[in-house]
């Protein structure tokens, strides 16, 4: 079987190690080409109003600024979507953004017909009709809270909150670290985020690991967002490869840390299991039903 090594000239530098698990935690962008092609619209509105008059160009630009509007409040709302989506506990978007961007798209649409001479009836009719397609095609926002059954709703609400501000931290992370261009130190944070997110799918799954994993959520992942800024910043002016070692080392202890825990709730979620069948077979023996 074929197998990497590393070393002194190795294209990375890095001294052989032993076999190390890396999951590549990355997603991909559900917003995608079919949000981004809605830019195009705006463009070419533009482009044939500018030349039509100063009303119809007035009026084509005004359209295009709600065409492009719309499509940047339907691409973060389709990332909101797919986030809501993978959590067991999720809070419905605050704002209904993909809802916002049919009605902007409907009144581009309408703007746009307006200046290119159609009366304000056959405006208003192209604007109903590109709202309807454009909901018809992306949907609307989640529009309820995701709930787990048998877990009481106050639990279930901090837990959403603790996970929000977890993955928001997340997220600022791997922002700052896709600015360098470093893929080497991108897998690098791809792995610590990806034991930080079995951590959050563990909470979910059973909200009462919640105060074990708090201060880890919260704490941890708030210092580590922050160490992380602080790196990108000096290292972008400097290339410190003393800083890089620094933080690299960080995320190692952080990641090991994340995965102890984790793996200590599991096991202790396993401990509640077993002394649950235990006093359940105790307590059936008692009423005289005979367990084999």
């Amino acid at each position: 079987m074929a197998k990497q090594y590393g070393g002194k000239y190795s294209p990375n530098g890095t001294p052989a190690t032993g076999p190390r698990e890396v999951i590549d935690d990355r997603q991909v962008d559900a917003a995608g080409a079919r949000s981004n092609v809605l830019f195009v619209p705006a463009i070419v509105l533009v482009a044939t109003t500018f030349s039509d008059g100063p009303v119809q160009l007035i009026t084509g630009l005004v359209g295009a600024a709600a065409l492009t509007i719309a499509a940047m409040l339907l691409r973060e709302g389709l990332r909101a979507e797919a986030a809501y989506d993978l959590r067991k506990v999720a809070r419905r978007p605050a704002f209904p953004r993909k809802m916002m961007a049919s009605a902007l798209t409907g009144v581009g649409v309408a703007l746009a017909s307006f200046a290119h001479d159609a009366s304000v009836l056959s405006a208003i009719l192209y604007g109903f009709a590109g709202l309807a397609v454009h909901v018809a095609a992306f949907g609307i926002d989640p529009l309820r809270d995701k709930r787990m059954e048998g877990i009481d709703t106050f639990q279930q609400d901090r837990v959403a909150r603790v996970v929000d501000e977890a993955e928001a931290h997340l997220s600022v992370m791997a922002g700052q670290i896709e600015g360098l261009g470093d893929r080497a130190l991108l897998v690098r944070v791809t792995a610590f985020q990806a034991a930080a997110r079995k951590m959050i799918r563990t909470v979910e799954e059973d909200p009462r690991d919640l105060t074990g994993a708090r201060k880890f959520l919260g704490v941890y992942l708030m210092g580590a967002k922050d160490a992380t800024i602080k790196f990108v910043d000096l290292y972008r002016r400097s290339k410190d490869a003393d800083a890089r070692a620094n933080y690299e080392q960080l995320l190692g202890d952080l990641e090991q840390n994340f995965a102890a825990r984790t793996q200590k709730m599991l096991l202790d979620d396993r401990s509640d299991m077993d002394i649950e069948i235990k006093v359940l077979r105790d307590r059936l023996q008692r009423e005289g039903v005979g367990l084999k």
